[in-house]
């Protein structure tokens, strides 16, 4: 067969149902042949990397690869920002791009570059077919290849002719790798050992507890420990948001996240670490984080994290929740000392810290502004139970982790740093899950890398609901100077985040894209627009002018 046909029956071999693609001219053979093949629905989108956001989204939903094609160098570049979301978020994705003529490469056609080395730096493998025959073969070990953990974007380069050879080719499903490997044993007892005498532990969790699905043994761990559990690097529910022992996430964003997590673990002498990088910020400083004194338990299917940052780590190389499992075990044999007054000083801390913050809330509650605590509020009241979030509310977004209901599976937050995953990222998810009404919850600054996400959901019907939390500025930016200036400069003005002059108008935006659009401006009419929105069963947008504080 063709080198094409090759390419999309291996496809369909592999149970793939979706393409994300921005059609280009080098992409013509394959997207003359899925023509043929009712298997396989093309998404169109307008911009590659709201094709490989989406794809992104849909692969964190299914726990599968994804499939995105994006357009020679200029659309390789496009796309590479979010590649770089995907790379850092572990996000399972094939991406294939169209190729210039193999022979006719030293000519150096228009838009033609050397596309395995752009892609290179932020993919777990990058390749370009030369002969018809290696195209299964290459997608089999790509999808392969993203799939196992440490799980991230691969790359697959096809020039124009290759794809028009013949060959004698083999159409089989991928064989993946069994990862799920269980911890060493003598590591499992020097962990359970080094826990019983432990005075203070605390466990620090992070993205592996949801690919392992092991959020019940994380809560059992913390309990029969007496541990607070902190979200590390995470953007999935690791425990249940309301567990007495769940004291929030460990800051990253500011430039005292470095010392105060120094100061956090520094009052627990032993840190169980688990599926989180240790650590990651926006600010490093110099030096290890974890206090000296401090004995960490570092259990990961990603090798590369154990101990890259730490000076001495017991690393345990494994499958998170079997980990976890086999550590429950060895505890159980032992006595743990101190563990019930340990629960009930954690459980008085984290009440009193939700308290203040709701307190916090309340100022401004009812207006005259829309505060995004209430917006927050407002959207968890009319959710149904069965309903999907995909967060990319940035500077808001401690506040929808408040007031929301997030369980394993229905939550997804933009990762790796890259703005502009809110828009598409709930068309994934909703094609993923069609079953469950799907929002998105996105700041204003964060929608306008991507807007174009609306065209596709209404091409395709796809019935999302966006909800804009519009406060006229990069929030998170604003945030982040008062941050680096500290209190004697705070009074100073911010260059490059104002967003209101001229106003971005959602509303009218969604309309001229086929999506019904609502801006909200008073809080009476906010619950009554969001209603109207979810009862739709189309997409559709609620633009919320939130407090410019939010």
């Amino acid at each position: 067969m063709s080198g094409k046909q090759a390419l999309v029956e291996q496809l369909i071999a592999d149970g793939v149902r979706y393409v994300f693609g921005n059609p280009g001219t080098t992409e013509q053979a394959f997207l003359d042949t899925i023509g043929d093949y009712p298997e396989l629905e093309f998404i169109l989108c307008l911009h590659e990397g709201v094709a490989v956001s989406m794809a992104d989204a849909y692969a964190r939903a299914t726990g599968k690869p994804a499939f995105v094609q994006i357009h020679i160098a200029p659309g390789l570049g496009n796309a590479l920002g979010m590649i770089f979301n995907a790379k850092a978020g572990h996000s399972p994705l094939l991406v294939y791009a169209g190729q210039a003529s193999s022979d006719a490469l030293l000519q150096e056609p228009i838009l033609s570059e050397d596309l395995v080395a752009m892609a290179n730096p932020l993919t777990k493998w990058a390749w370009e077919a030369r002969h018809a025959a290696d195209i299964a073969p290459a997608v089999r070990r790509g999808m392969k290849t993203a799939e196992e953990p440490a799980q991230g974007p691969v790359f697959l380069s096809v020039p124009i002719d290759v794809m028009e050879q013949n060959a004698e080719v083999s159409i089989e499903p991928t064989s993946y790798v069994r990862w799920r490997v269980r911890p060493d044993q003598s590591a499992i007892d020097e962990a359970g050992e080094l826990l019983s005498m432990a005075r203070s532990p605390v466990l620090v969790v992070g993205d592996g507890i949801a690919l392992s699905s092991a959020q019940s043994e994380v809560a059992q761990l913390a309990e029969m420990l007496g541990a607070p559990i902190y979200n590390g690097y995470a953007s999935e529910v690791t425990v249940a948001q309301d567990h007495p022992l769940f004291a929030g996430a460990l800051p990253r964003g500011n430039a005292d996240a470095p010392s105060t997590i120094k100061r956090i673990l520094g009052e627990h002498d032993v840190v169980v670490a688990v599926g989180t990088p240790l650590f990651r910020f926006v600010f490093p400083q110099p030096g290890p984080v974890v206090p000296a004194h401090t004995r960490v338990v570092h259990i990961d299917t990603d090798g590369w994290e154990i101990g890259k940052n730490l000076p001495a780590v017991l690393g345990i190389k494994s499958d998170c929740r079997a980990g976890l499992v086999s550590l429950l075990d060895n505890l159980r044999g032992r006595s743990l000392k101190g563990v019930r007054e340990r629960t009930e000083a954690i459980t008085r801390d984290v009440d009193d810290r939700r308290r203040r913050a709701l307190e916090a809330d309340r100022t401004g509650w009812d207006g005259p502004t829309i505060s995004a605590p209430r917006l927050m509020s407002e959207l968890a009241s009319v959710l149904s139970d069965d309903a999907v979030i995909f967060d990319e509310a940035t500077s808001a977004g401690a506040a929808l982790a408040r007031y929301m209901k997030l369980a394993p599976g229905r939550y997804f937050r933009a990762r790796g740093g890259g703005i502009g995953p809110g828009m598409p990222g709930p068309v994934g998810l909703k094609l993923a899950m069609p079953d469950h009404p799907v929002v998105g919850v996105v700041s204003d600054g964060s929608a306008m890398y991507s807007i174009t996400a609306l065209w596709t959901a209404a091409h395709h019907r796809i019935p999302v609901t966006w909800v804009i939390c519009n406060n006229a500025r990069y929030g998170i930016l604003e945030q982040n100077m008062r941050d680096y200036r500290g209190d004697t400069v705070a009074d100073r003005g911010f260059v490059g985040t104002d967003l209101s002059d001229p106003p971005l108008r959602f509303a009218g935006l969604a309309e001229s894209l086929g999506v019904h659009g609502c801006r909200v401006d008073r809080l009476e009419d906010l619950r009554p627009a969001l209603e109207e929105a979810l009862r739709l069963d189309a997409p559709a947008l609620v633009d919320v002018a939130i407090d410019s504080t939010s």
